[in-house]
């Protein structure tokens, strides 16, 4: 394989399991980067493997739907051997109050050579929200303030404040007649709706420059070797906390080194941050 400072593949057919139009910012990259001619796998229902909307459980974690996407792919097209899918998820900011902050991955097997390459992106740059609602005029506010037509919603029914999709589900919500319909329905059946931003990529802007950045990073990672086997994919794996505080020395919750390492041979270096200590408003002690 040829990674650094050229392309890893060179016009290999690859696959790409999505039904929500991500091709639209990975194939450029991928074709243009990796050297890959990318075409969507027709037939594969990624929703099988977790939706945002809760009517389906993603099992496992981030990367087990995305590596399960990639298997029902190949399944498709079995004369394959290189195959992408990406996986969201969005939660809380680790560090910041209030905040919420999205996970990108984006994920190449090739199943010749048993290369796994996984790229990363974070970001607090998300719209996602939800509303309680018990009128339309609540959830068509809402909509507006999130950027509704251009940026999805998604209405259910709504039991003790918590989303409720067995009474009313409405993802395909693409005009104001149909969002207000929508919540007339649900709120007429449940009395409240949970009205939330679509985190479907293809209604969704945000999330698509968020997977892009990832595709981005993958390509970091393939065109990374590592110094002992000469596998792509030589990339920081572990960020450690613990920087001392400058003040009493304290670990604190501060990167204090990095981890790069190979999966393939298992190389590991350790690289200490520039920092030499925290500011003591970072620390527990000093600043509890």
């Amino acid at each position: 394989m040829e990674a650094s400072g050229g392309l890893l593949y060179r016009g290999d057919r690859a696959i790409l399991a999505t039904m929500h139009a991500k091709e639209k910012v990975v194939a450029p990259i991928a074709e243009r980067f990796l050297g890959l001619r990318l075409e969507v796998a027709r037939g594969v229902d990624t929703d099988a493997f977790g939706t945002f909307s809760r009517d389906i459980e993603r099992v496992g974690s981030q990367l087990d739907a995305a590596r399960a996407k990639i298997e029902a792919a190949f399944e498709r097209m079995p004369d394959l051997r290189l195959a992408l899918a990406s996986e969201g998820s969005f939660g809380p900011h680790p560090y910041i109050p209030f905040c919420p902050l999205e996970r990108e991955i984006v994920v190449l097997v090739d199943r010749r050579s048993g290369l796994e390459l996984v790229g990363h992106h974070a970001t607090p740059d998300t719209n996602f929200a939800h509303v309680v609602v018990a009128d339309n005029a609540g959830g068509l506010d809402f909509a507006e303030r999130v950027g509704f037509p251009d940026h999805g919603v998604i209405v259910m029914g709504c039991r003790d404040g918590q989303p409720a999709h067995h009474l009313g589900l409405f993802k395909d919500v693409e005009t104001w007649d149909d969002l207000t319909s929508a919540l007339h329905r649900v709120i007429a059946k449940a009395g409240t709706a949970f009205v939330e931003t679509d985190m479907r990529a293809h209604r969704n802007p945000r999330r698509m420059r968020a997977i892009k950045r990832a595709t981005i990073d993958l390509v970091r990672r393939a065109r990374s070797l590592c110094p002992a086997c000469g596998r792509p994919g030589y990339a920081v794996t572990e960020r450690l906390p613990g920087l001392p505080c400058s003040w009493c020395g304290e670990p604190t919750l501060l990167i204090r080194a990095s981890v790069q390492s190979c999966v393939g041979c298992g190389w590991r270096v350790e690289r200490a941050v520039e920092a030499a200590a925290a500011e003591p408003r970072h620390c527990g002690e000093c600043n509890p």
